[in-house]
């Protein structure tokens, strides 16, 4: 039977991924392996293999392939041959919203806890509104842009022409299916930026002013350092990352984007960095800090399943140390941007605790933006500054 063939494939998957790699990269990976998977295989066993992670760790006793049709029906709105097998009494509301079809689950397994999906939810920030997280995780997050104000209606124009639902979002945000190759789509000749919606509303609480010196210090592909140009063209710049592929990958991005002007250096900012950074002084550092990822997962709903609690603690002890290291650096009266991508109070509320109980710094606000209401991550930042 089909279904067989498709539980075998799905199965086969599971076994052979172990959480050490993101789930895209292990995919893409393993069909190259299994060339003889054809492309309704590799579909499905795609289709199958993420929903499952998104159930997380709930109803963890029952059988598997239960639990995959279980999370199949809870994360799409068209069947599928698991959910007609495994599911003939609820399989018909298929197209119902996520709410309705959480109510038939827990009718059907009253064993169903919701709370399961997000099994470390004791470690998050006050202000999540637990029922909605945890619902949000079995709908796929958008793609956004940024783009200018002027590009904006062109691009949407583009998208619309070759039929990518396309939702304006203000005046430089634009949101499509997760999933869309824009790089078939649009042209160099567009500036844009993939950017999550969060991500882009931290650029609020940066404030640069013309010929201030900046230093994204864990500047990654460059993605807050962009934001900040494009809110300040006259900042000048230092970026930096441990990664030196990280800061390759970065040029190449600022040379699409034509911001030509700016200094990177690889540091380790565990470590005293005082040979590098002595004669430096800066009106402002982001620090976009190494962290869990939580706020991420609808993403990469794998780490439901295997991210292991203990590395809460190990991310906090990071972010404080980082921040300990770099505040030197920084002038007088100016501000330190703390940026995670995190759910857990831990990494974030905690964090800034600590460090205005530490540290020179005074907090001016802090804001965990609930990305999980927009189909977007969810990130903390705050707006930390230098004591007179």
């Amino acid at each position: 039977m089909r279904v067989e063939h498709q539980i075998r494939a799905f199965e086969q998957i599971f076994n052979s991924y172990d959480g050490a790699l993101p789930l895209h990269r292990f995919l893409f990976t393993y069909f190259k392996r299994n060339k003889q998977m054809g492309s309704s295989d590799r579909r499905w066993a795609s289709r199958y293999i993420y929903s499952f992670f998104r159930l997380g760790k709930a109803l963890i006793k029952e059988d598997r392939t239960v639990r995959l049709a279980i999370a199949d029906f809870l994360c799409n709105q068209s069947s599928s041959l698991v959910i007609e097998a495994y599911l003939p009494a609820i399989k018909e509301n298929v197209a119902l919203s996520v709410k309705a079809k959480l109510k038939l689950v827990g009718s059907a397994y009253p064993t169903f806890e919701l709370s399961d999906v997000f099994s470390f939810h004791e470690a998050l920030s006050g202000s999540i509104e637990k029922q909605d997280f945890f619902e949000s995780f079995f709908t796929q997050p958008d793609l956004f842009i940024r783009t200018t104000h002027e590009q904006q209606d062109k691009i949407a124009e583009v998208l619309d022409r070759e039929g990518i639902a396309t939702e304006k979002i203000g005046t430089h945000t634009l949101a499509v299916p997760n999933g869309t190759k824009l790089d078939q789509v649009l042209t160099t000749e567009q500036l844009y930026q993939v950017q999550d919606l969060s991500s882009q509303q931290t650029g609020a609480f940066f404030g640069p002013q013309p010929w201030d010196k900046w230093w994204d210090c864990c500047a990654a592909s460059g993605g807050k350092s962009l934001l900040l140009h494009d809110l300040e063209p006259k900042v000048e710049l230092l970026v930096s990352d441990i990664r030196e592929n990280s800061l390759n990958n970065l040029d190449e991005r600022f040379r699409a984007a034509g911001l030509k002007k700016y200094q990177k250096k690889v540091l380790d900012l565990l470590q005293n960095n005082d040979q590098d950074l002595h004669h430096y002084e800066f009106d402002g550092i982001i620090l976009d800090a190494p962290c869990s990822g939580s706020g991420t997962w609808g993403r990469t709903p794998e780490m439901l399943y295997y991210f292991e609690q203990h590395k809460i603690s190990y991310f906090s002890k990071l972010q404080k140390a980082i921040a300990t290291n770099i505040v030197k650096y920084l002038k007088e009266g100016k501000p330190l941007i703390y940026i995670t991508c995190s759910v857990f109070k831990e990494e974030n509320e905690e964090v800034i605790a600590y460090l205005l109980e530490n540290l020179p710094l005074k907090l001016e606000k802090m804001e965990l933006i609930k990305g999980y209401h927009h189909k977007a991550d969810t990130m903390f930042v705050a707006r930390l500054t230098k004591l007179v």
